[in-house]
């Protein structure tokens, strides 16, 4: 009679098991609650959203998950490390004429409060960048401490903001070791393409020599999943082999391909602004929640 019951029992389980909605990544899919409001703000985690490859989504993420987390009552700073200064486009920022963060890397004279530009997105601000940036690896190869150049400068801004994101460019060179340097964490946008899956292990292997070398507090805050596109059978396998390489350090929001993100950037606005309806927005609000409940953001 006892093993009737276990019978049952496990059956039912069995059943309950089959019912549970799994996600892209393959878990049980998770409900992120909205963050509770701060009480005050700073000081500021870094997190530099890094890939040595290009076009896997590292300045799409930056805006819209800082639009996502102000929208949500923190107070974000968005960093364009990146010399084609899409960030700052992205943001409807101009750069021309104006103090960038080439001008806080290369004079301890400036304040960086001065280069900071407001966004339309309330509690979201930049550093913005341009082409100047390119020469800065150049002029500061010969610099004392020049990996830590760019800590200084967000040292001093810290506690005026809730978290800073770093969009680096893609590269493995001096800027994205300096934003490393900086860093708290690391947030790896990952393309669910197979030529983007076969750098990681190269950018991991860097962000484990800056660990030991530069930065001990440094940590992975997760691998995100980009541009995934559920109806092939190449992302699918991707995407499950990031889950199995890394585990749980993929993050369990995945960003889905869709044209909307560069219609977006053409207007100057973060998706969760442009279309706050799209599953994209969507995503990226999930995104912001899953770092504030992974303790990534305050």
């Amino acid at each position: 009679m006892r093993h009737a019951v276990a019978t049952i029992d496990n059956t039912a389980a069995a059943a309950d098991a089959s019912h549970t909605e799994l996600g892209p990544t393959g878990r049980p899919r998770s409900e992120f609650s909205e963050p509770a409001p701060l009480k005050g703000h700073g000081p500021a985690r870094v997190i530099a959203l890094c890939n040595q490859k290009g076009g896997v989504g590292k300045t799409t993420t930056t805006i819209s998950v800082g639009a996502a987390l102000s929208a949500y009552g923190r107070k974000v700073l968005c960093v364009d490390f990146d010399p084609q200064g899409a960030l700052s486009a992205g943001l409807g920022v101009t750069t021309h004429d104006d103090l960038t963060v080439y001008d806080l890397l290369l004079s301890g004279k400036i304040d960086p409060h001065d280069a900071i530009k407001p966004t339309h997105v309330d509690g979201l601000d930049v550093i913005p960048a341009n082409i100047d940036l390119s020469a800065a690896e150049v002029h500061l190869v010969g610099e004392v401490a020049r990996e830590q150049i760019l800590a200084r400068v967000l040292r001093s801004v810290a506690n005026d903001y809730d978290v800073v994101l770093i969009d680096c460019q893609p590269s493995l060179g001096l800027l994205t070791v300096n934003a490393l340097t900086a860093a708290h964490g690391v947030l790896i946008p990952l393309e669910c393409e197979f030529f983007a899956l076969r750098g990681v292990a190269l950018l991991i292997e860097t962000i484990e020599k800056v660990k030991d070398r530069l930065n001990p507090a440094l940590q992975l805050d997760g691998i995100l999943a980009t541009m995934f596109d559920s109806r092939t059978l190449h992302s699918r396998e991707v995407l499950d082999r990031v889950v199995e390489a890394f585990g749980d350090d993929v993050l369990e929001t995945v960003i889905g391909r869709t044209v909307k993100f560069p219609d977006a950037s053409v207007a100057g606005m973060p998706i969760t602004e442009f279309a706050p309806e799209h599953n994209a927005a969507k995503a990226y609000r999930q995104l912001a929640r899953e770092l504030v409940a992974r303790g990534a953001v305050a």
